[in-house]
């Protein structure tokens, strides 16, 4: 029988190929299932990864891969900072739709003044708003011992009815027709985060992922506190005995991956999702999960599975739209890129072996 052995070292080779292995196995099992729902398995794969990128309207869908790629990236980023220090903010999706609320509440307050400082004012207030956000299960953890795990997934919920609770009253659009929703902060020129370079997709939200991945990089390859970071998440009881303090990173990590995760909300909702509405949250956080994982939790790593999942989101929408493949069937399909990569991990410290049973 086939056991598992627990490698001396773990594998260099497998630690590198298992993201790309993952994919494949995903593709595989992707293509069963929209078999299974009655849907041709290589036209969807063909319509999820080709298309996007080389059909006749390849210009249009690349700058859309643009526009999903940057927060996901910004937000995993953030994420990736804490998961390698074993500090789980699985809540994401709460400091991204609370930094949006808060931008945004900014932004529409000025209405209908112009001036510079706005933009720069609702990049602040969103950055704030995810971190006051992800606080909460700082504060839980250092000082009662909570779960992070737990309590920054819960936030999420509370967000939503949050979202929808400002979007039927306070920031409602007067002017709505009685419709949920706030003003179109892309009719509000000083509010609007517009393209840089027009038709491409890439705006402020882009410079930002930029700018992150540089600092994550610098973080964990010059920086002291990178070191720190990462000696916790490899060995706790060393960084305790190295002097690092275990409270002290919650609260920096946790208020990296909120602000990260707030500024992203802010350049979406002032930018390509243009108001707050009661759906306005696309699940960017929980996605930003499988991207941190499937970029090893290395910013360039991050990068490259950043434009994957955004391929699959803009990929996916072409399926769903000309071949009728369910949402939720696009969401299963992402899922099972972490799925796969978890299972295949495995290999990286483990090695099958044949069992020999001996007979009595």
């Amino acid at each position: 029988m086939l056991t598992l052995e627990k490698r001396a070292i773990p594998s260099r080779f497998w630690a590198r190929s298992t993201p790309v292995l993952a994919v494949f196995m995903t593709m595989i099992a992707g293509g069963v299932l929209f078999a299974l729902l009655g849907k041709p398995p290589f036209e969807a794969i063909r319509t999820i990864f080709w298309d996007p990128l080389f059909s006749e309207f390849a210009f249009y869908y690349r700058s859309q891969l643009l526009v999903k790629a940057g927060p996901l990236i910004l937000i995993a980023i953030g994420l990736s900072l804490g998961f390698r220090a074993g500090i789980w903010n699985i809540g994401a999706e709460g400091q991204y739709i609370m930094g949006a609320i808060f931008g945004g509440a900014v932004g529409l307050a000025f209405y209908p003044a112009e001036g510079w400082y706005i933009f720069p004012l609702m990049v602040l207030a969103g950055a704030m708003g995810g971190i006051l956000w992800a606080m909460i299960p700082a504060m839980l953890k250092t000082r009662f011992g909570t779960n992070e795990i737990l309590v920054s997934l819960m936030l999420v919920y509370v967000a939503q009815n949050l979202l929808s609770s400002v979007s039927f009253g306070v920031l409602k659009n007067p002017q709505g027709f009685g419709f949920p929703g706030s003003r179109n902060l892309s009719d509000y020129p000083a509010a609007a985060n517009l393209d840089l370079i027009e038709g491409t997709g890439f705006h402020w939200g882009g410079v930002a992922a930029i700018l992150a991945v540089l600092a994550a990089w610098g973080l964990l390859s010059r920086h002291i506190l990178g070191y720190q970071i990462q000696l916790s998440g490899q060995s706790p009881r060393a960084a305790r005995f190295g002097g690092v303090e275990p409270n002290r990173l919650v609260w920096i990590c946790m208020g990296i991956s909120g602000g990260l995760a707030g500024l992203a909300g802010l350049f979406e909702v002032a930018g390509p999702a243009a108001q707050l509405t009661p759906d306005f949250n696309v699940g960017y956080g929980f996605t930003a999960i499988v991207v941190a994982f499937l970029g090893r939790l290395h910013p360039i790593g991050i990068v490259l599975a950043g434009f994957l999942l955004g391929l699959t989101e803009v990929g996916g929408g072409i399926a769903q739209q000309n071949l009728g493949l369910p949402a939720a069937s696009i969401q299963a399909f992402q899922g099972m890129l972490l799925f796969f990569l978890l299972a295949m991990d495995v290999f990286s410290n483990y090695r099958l072996r044949w069992a020999t049973t001996e007979v009595v």
